[in-house]
């Protein structure tokens, strides 16, 4: 079994398996329009995940840590990366290949390469797969960010 981890606003943790967050706004592996869930390989990436983003907030809020956990068979992994793969804002055609995972169904969970830590993963989640059910989710708990890491 593979273990993976969500951070989230306490305020949104009982739809943080949902994949609207990421349908709205889009993500590194997907447009807007395209609903995935992006969970990491431990908390720790979760917390830096998070922490990449948090420069745009303009207050730390409550957050949540998730786990979840689901079987190997669900998982696919990206073979071939596009040229500036880690390049920020992502790549249209970086996007391009988690929207055609997603839209395709082949596998519930796609383990992708970390950007911020290289040779570490998060796994996108497809809340629209009919295994996405097979992925056991935990409860949220309190995840207190250290605020020495935002100044």
């Amino acid at each position: 079994m593979i273990r993976s981890w969500r951070i989230v606003d306490a305020l949104h943790a009982a739809h943080a398996f949902d994949g609207e967050g990421p349908r709205f706004l889009g993500g590194r592996w997907n447009s807007p329009g395209v609903r995935v869930v992006y969970t990491s390989e431990n908390a720790a990436l979760a917390a830096l995940e998070v922490l990449v983003h948090l420069k745009r907030m303009r207050s730390l809020p409550d957050f949540a840590v998730i786990s979840c956990q689901f079987d190997e068979k669900l998982v696919e992994a990206v073979k071939d990366l596009p040229e500036g793969w880690r390049d920020y804002p992502p790549r249209p055609e970086q996007q391009a290949i988690g929207d055609e995972w997603a839209r395709s169904a082949r596998s519930a969970v796609l383990r992708v390469p970390s950007v911020i830590v290289p040779g570490e993963n998060n796994y996108l989640l497809n809340p629209a797969h009919p295994k996405f059910k097979k992925i056991a989710i935990g409860k949220p708990e309190r995840f207190e960010l250290d605020l020495r890491l935002t100044k």
